[in-house]
């Protein structure tokens, strides 16, 4: 662990954090037009996956402009979970980093 310590900068973080978000909000987008057009989606599985790993912001705002997966359960269910243990896990980090 010790010989990549100095991948885990404030910067590098965000940077990893910007790009899943982007990508998920893509995967979103292009998910929804590939809906429209009747052709081979993206799986369920693969969105969840992109904002379990980071990208939950991407995957919130990317249904909102697209309404995309707004009423499908239990997607939203499953997407709520990964927003909620996010914020559990960003809270226990905060209060036992001081």
């Amino acid at each position: 662990m010790d010989d990549f310590h100095w991948l885990l900068t404030p910067a590098n973080i965000i940077t990893a954090l910007v790009a899943i978000n982007f990508a998920s909000f893509a995967a979103f987008g292009i998910d929804k037009a590939l809906a429209e057009n009747r052709a081979r989606r993206i799986s369920e599985a693969t969105l969840l996956n992109l904002a379990f790993f980071g990208g939950i912001g991407g995957a919130y705002a990317a249904r909102a402009l697209f309404r995309h997966k707004t009423r499908k359960q239990p997607f939203n269910r499953h997407l709520h979970t990964i927003a909620f243990l996010q914020l559990l896990a960003a809270v226990f980090a905060l209060v036992f980093s001081w």
